[in-house]
């Protein structure tokens, strides 16, 4: 047997994923090469032809014909007795070609070839699948849920590869089914003990940036722009959009009418709330917009430090922090600077207003500071608000809340 159909006979290597099929046919070509080193030393004199449309594998070997009592190396030269068998014709000189049966390397050979040849097209395959998603970091995937553990989930996607969303990256109500369709936007791919990890993340504000993209038909033509994408998880989501257009609406458009584009984003983040804004180099209007949906008074702005001073209203005061502070947070991350927020005092009774931390001796300060989570800092600030509405906002227990109003009621009393 002077070849051999290398397509039938490595057949797990027929339909090699991710690699073309000239690659990988260059693969088999040096893996026999190795075979002939190994074998005769060299394979300088020897010419290994893969056919990249069969499969086909043909071994020339390469030989100057000598006189019978020239023969030095028996791979390099053939005596000119040996050569006249094949062809009479041949004379001192010339070169003859002879065709080397694959078979002859043995069955053991051929084995340690298939072996490496595995390898070979196994690093091959990592390195195809490491650059195919490395070009598409950013792209939102459908993936199927294949494999679910403790702290990641294991996704399929149409071409079968494996996908991993670990649990940091799942939005906090996430719950998912094997076989559940999962959208998620690839994040990054990473080598792991020689082992590609394709990363898939539903918390990235890559993730509301691209949900943008395909809901909003003005962003992917360029018309607006998102300029920046700062999310809490579940929670709050806060977009800044421009448009160089003064005939678009970029809050509007993003919204769609009835909120019918923003809706389906909401749903899909797990009724994350999505505040979309407009854009603008004014620091002050832009800290104002972030802090949506509070009413600002007034600002005081330290552009050098990047510090910002909030004045709202006593009522407000909660709105602009948000609840466990995630509102002040986002609008911070947003804008860059560091907001400090302040109840506005315009009235008489406030003068008589206590500050929270007075009441040290009596309340706890982790206590206080659960008040202070939610913008209320003063005595006042917190009788304003019902026990209910407090046991809502707060982390704390319904005693508690009451035994504090106790206290700081019994304070005013006094007065």
């Amino acid at each position: 047997m002077s070849s051999i159909n290398l397509i039938e006979s490595f057949q797990e290597f027929k339909e090699a994923e991710n690699i073309d099929r000239p690659t990988m046919m260059k693969v088999i070509e040096d893996v026999f090469k190795t075979l002939l080193r190994k074998k005769h030393g060299s394979d300088e004199n020897f010419d290994v032809i893969v056919n990249d449309k069969t499969g086909d594998l043909e071994i020339f070997r390469r030989r100057e014909i000598v006189e019978d009592d020239m023969v030095e190396d028996e791979n390099q030269h053939v005596a000119l007795s040996e050569a006249l068998k094949i062809e009479p014709d041949y004379s001192v000189g010339e070169e003859l070609y002879q065709v080397v049966d694959v078979l002859d390397f043995g069955r053991r050979a051929i084995l340690a070839a298939k072996q490496t040849l595995a390898a070979r097209l196994g690093d091959l395959k990592k390195n195809e699948l490491l650059k195919k998603y490395a070009e598409r970091v950013g792209e939102i995937v459908n993936a199927e849920v294949y494999q679910i553990w403790k702290k990641e989930i294991m996704l399929l996607d149409d071409d079968g590869n494996e996908l991993i969303l670990p649990k940091t990256e799942q939005i906090p109500s996430d719950f998912f089914k094997k076989g559940e369709m999962v959208r998620a936007v690839l994040k990054k791919v990473e080598l792991r003990s020689n082992t590609p990890f394709i990363i898939v993340s539903r918390t990235s504000p890559m993730f509301l940036e691209k949900l943008l993209e395909l809901e909003v038909p003005e962003i992917l033509d360029g018309l607006i722009t998102i300029k920046k994408v700062v999310r809490e998880p579940g929670e709050r989501a806060k977009v800044a959009v421009e448009s160089f257009d003064d005939r678009i609406d970029p809050v509007g458009a993003c919204v769609g009418m009835k909120g019918s584009r923003i809706h389906s984003i909401v749903r899909e983040l797990k009724n994350e709330n999505i505040d979309i804004i407009n854009y603008t180099t004014n620091p002050s209007l832009l800290i104002q917009r972030s802090l949506t949906p509070s009413k600002i008074n007034r600002i005081d702005l330290d552009n050098e430090n990047k510090q910002a001073q909030v004045f709202l209203e006593s009522d407000q005061v909660s709105l602009a922090i948000g609840r466990k502070g995630v509102n002040i947070k986002l609008a911070q991350e947003l804008t860059g600077y560091t907001i400090d927020v302040y109840r506005d005092v315009v009235d008489q009774e406030a003068e008589y207003d206590i500050d929270l931390e007075e009441f040290s001796d009596e309340i706890e300060p982790w206590i206080i500071d659960e008040f202070k989570k939610i913008g209320c800092d003063t005595a006042l600030s917190v009788l304003n608000l019902s026990v209910e509405e407090l046991v809502r906002r707060t982390d704390l227990e319904e005693e508690t809340i009451v035994e504090v109003h106790s206290i700081l009621n019994a304070e005013f009393e006094d007065e």
